[in-house]
């Protein structure tokens, strides 16, 4: 998200929140992006989707890694809920070897299409989709390159980390 972006401090403080849910008001997200809400936020349930093609506002939310689960356009409040991902235990010092559901929960955790994923990791779209229909496992290499994106992501796949998020 760029930092010129209307929404880039809701997308700092969601990215920067610690609880699996987040209920904020309108005057919350108002002060955090030091400025009014349009209209349309207070009367209209579109302003609230969690479709990128919905506005920079939802692109603030998915990318920080939430999504809208529950709203109150009489009261003002919003809940987020943030999105889960799953993954494996691995010993420490080593790379996990991705399967085709760590790869599609990665790529969904980031809200991003497989071209997008691809272009990241210089591989072709191609192979992201034979990598999550399982055709095909990322290589060492590749693994390693995954596990870094997800890292920089702020999703770490470390020993004794047993959580199997979906």
């Amino acid at each position: 998200m760029k930092t010129d972006s209307k929404y880039y401090a809701l997308f700092d403080y969601l990215r920067h929140s610690d609880g699996t849910e987040v209920t904020l008001s309108f005057s919350k997200i108002e002060a955090l992006i030091e400025s009014k809400l349009p209209p349309s936020a207070r009367s209209t349930r579109a302003f609230w989707s969690n479709r990128v093609q919905g506005g920079l506002q939802a692109a603030a939310w998915l990318k920080a890694g939430y999504r809208v689960v529950k709203f109150d356009l009489q009261k003002g409040k919003i809940k987020f809920r943030r999105l889960k991902m799953r993954y494996s235990a691995r010993p420490a010092n080593t790379t996990p070897r991705w399967d085709g559901e760590m790869v599609r929960s990665l790529r969904s955790h980031l809200n991003m299409s497989q071209v997008e994923l691809a272009e990241i990791l210089g591989v072709r779209q191609q192979t992201i989709s034979e990598w999550e229909t399982s055709a095909y496992m990322p290589t060492r290499s590749r693994s390693k390159h995954l596990t870094m994106v997800a890292e920089q992501a702020g999703i770490y796949i470390a020993k004794g980390d047993s959580r199997n998020l979906k």
